[in-house]
């Protein structure tokens, strides 16, 4: 069964352009030109993954990444941002947010068609490669087949990526791992961009662990490591 693609995007000729490709290249495809349109269409759909432009309408791109990855009901289906824009900041805010890629316009359908591709590819390893177990860590307990963090008894609600992030560092405690390395593992991004997004991310994890934020610690020049002991 052909994966199903929601693309976001207020501009109609492009839209109605990517509507025709995808579904060319075996997708099944629907489309909004809103962010109204679509968390409407969220709501009687679950689509594999979804293209969302930068600047829509009514909420910009972010917002709406946003949104999708603190809902539990959309937070493991995969975006792959749109942006006209080429400053670094614009591409750093959507992967904050959550997004798992982004294509910068103007960009051919085949060079898009192939980064769903990709994506779809990457977020079916990580699904059937996923760990199903509880994990504890002192006062700590990550519960990854229902995706739920406890710290001393108490819920820790965290993002999608706050989560993955978490997640890597247990399974790896005691090593350095290097900003590039977690961009790549928990982004699954590679490419030319500042890791800066890593640091913003640890760093909001850190405060949700509260004293348990200390287990992380910064290797200056290289980039962080979780305590091998709590």
């Amino acid at each position: 069964m052909s994966a199903h693609i929601l693309v976001v995007d207020d501009e109609a000729d492009l839209l109605m352009s990517l509507d025709y490709s995808l579904k060319q290249l075996g997708f099944s495809v629907a489309t909004a030109q809103s962010g109204r349109q679509c968390l409407l269409a969220l709501q009687t759909q679950r689509p594999d993954l979804i293209v969302l432009d930068l600047q829509l309408p009514d909420f910009s791109g972010t917002e709406i990444c946003r949104k999708l990855k603190e809902d539990p009901q959309t937070a493991a289906i995969p975006i792959l941002m749109l942006t006209a824009k080429g400053e670094e900041e614009d591409r750093l805010s959507g992967l904050d947010a959550g997004a798992n890629d982004y294509v910068l316009k103007p960009f051919s359908t085949r060079e898009l068609g192939l980064r769903i591709k990709s994506l779809l590819r990457r977020v079916q390893r990580t699904q059937h490669g996923a760990v199903s177990e509880a994990l504890t860590f002192g006062p700590l307990e990550v519960d990854t087949a229902a995706h739920r963090v406890q710290l001393h008894g108490e819920e820790v609600e965290l993002t999608v990526l706050e989560f993955k992030l978490l997640l890597t560092f247990l399974e790896r405690k005691g090593k350095v791992q290097s900003r590039d390395a977690l961009l790549r593992d928990v982004w699954g991004y590679q490419g030319d961009v500042m890791t800066r997004t890593v640091d913003t991310n640890v760093k909001r994890l850190r405060q949700k662990l509260e004293r348990g934020g200390d287990w992380i610690e910064t290797v200056r020049g290289v980039g962080y490591r979780f305590s091998k002991t709590p």
